[in-house]
């Protein structure tokens, strides 16, 4: 095949936090043992590589609305606009190339918003790691790529955030994820009837609130309080957000999709006191809307501060909070759970 001619292309599905997020971050996980659940959706992130014509560096990110071309043989450091495509780069070129130049055309784009809360920034470095491994022909396992991805963004980049983002984009499904002390990761993935996947599904609603966030300061401020006593209220609070996987696991396995629902509530609430920026004003209305039209709970996906809101809602009040949240500026965003994680495939 000329290389000229081949193109690669990769997909990784983002990622619903159902529970326990945040118990992923450093340094609460290395201390106390993180526990998360998860779920990827039918919202993905998107890689095309292809070889470039003109032996130069070209990066694409149209739904961001920028264009970078480098020099190959020398593409520089891991800065903005960029930063995450310009570090996977470096590390295939420098680890898996022998550091000779590596002149592509990237083309990169999301199906969620940046920031939504969603795993993008992390499931987009999943994404990159896949195509670039496919496109080199290099043998990585789920747990090479989800590290790999780990530690491009949170150590190459020094992008502040926890671990699950990256299991979740790799392994794909519904998963129960353990973290532990030197970035120990377990995933345990849930064999759910697909009934109850189902169930679940239509019991929810995915609206995005109209405003992204940078989830950062408020990873940080979460950081922070985890250095505080054992006993304080934010540590307490990520106790029982922890604890809250677990009951949340055990509940789905068995197919109690209500007592899904009301962990979930409870969880945001627990949520809120663990770090400063999770909820704000937009999001307080929001909730009071949907709830005052008959949702039954809510809670944000990730950090927190914006982007997409889970609603609990029974069927036959769907519609009513739907309608109620038109008013604020945001959109619900039709999805399904997925079970396939990353994937990439060689194109002629």
């Amino acid at each position: 095949m000329s290389p000229m001619k081949k193109q690669v292309h990769a997909k990784a599905p983002l990622r619903l936090g159902l529970a326990g997020g945040g118990s992923d971050v450093s340094p609460y996980s290395d201390r106390y043992g993180g526990q998360v659940l998860n779920a990827t959706i039918s919202l993905f992130t998107h890689c095309h590589l292809q070889a470039s014509n003109d032996g130069q560096l070209h990066f694409h990110a149209p739904d961001h609305g920028v264009s970078v071309v480098l020099d190959a043989a020398r593409p520089g450091p891991h800065e903005e606009p960029l930063r995450l495509h310009r570090a996977v780069h470096a590390r295939f070129q420098q680890h898996f190339h022998d550091g000779q130049p590596l002149p592509l055309q990237v083309t990169t784009f999301s199906d969620a918003p940046a920031g939504s809360g969603v795993g993008t920034s992390s499931a987009l470095v999943v994404t990159l790691v896949q195509a670039y491994a496919q496109w080199l022909q290099i043998p990585l396992g789920e747990y090479d790529v989800a590290r790999l991805a780990y530690e491009i963004e949170r150590v190459d980049c020094a992008m502040a955030g926890g671990k699950q983002d990256q299991y979740a984009a790799v392994f794909g499904g519904f998963n129960f994820m353990e973290f532990g002390a030197a970035d120990q990761v377990v995933v345990n993935p849930l064999r759910l009837r697909r009934e109850i996947a189902n169930h679940l599904e239509s019991r929810l609603l995915l609206y995005f609130t109209g405003r992204s966030r940078a989830s950062a300061r408020i990873i940080e401020s979460q950081i922070a309080s985890a250095n505080n006593g054992p006993d304080s209220t934010a540590v307490q609070a990520m106790h029982q957000i922890r604890q809250s996987a677990a009951e949340m696991k055990e509940a789905l396995l068995k197919g109690r999709v209500d007592e899904v629902l009301v962990i979930l509530g409870r969880s945001w609430a627990a949520k809120k006191q663990a770090a400063s920026g999770i909820s704000n004003a937009h999001i307080d209305t929001i909730a009071e809307a949907a709830l005052a039209a008959g949702a039954c709970g809510l809670k944000i996906s990730g950090a927190g501060g914006g982007g997409f809101m889970m609603i609990a809602v029974e069927p036959g009040r769907r519609h009513a909070v739907m309608q109620a949240l038109e008013p604020h500026g945001g959109r619900c965003f039709p999805f399904a759970f997925v079970e396939q994680g990353v994937e990439s495939w060689t194109m002629r």
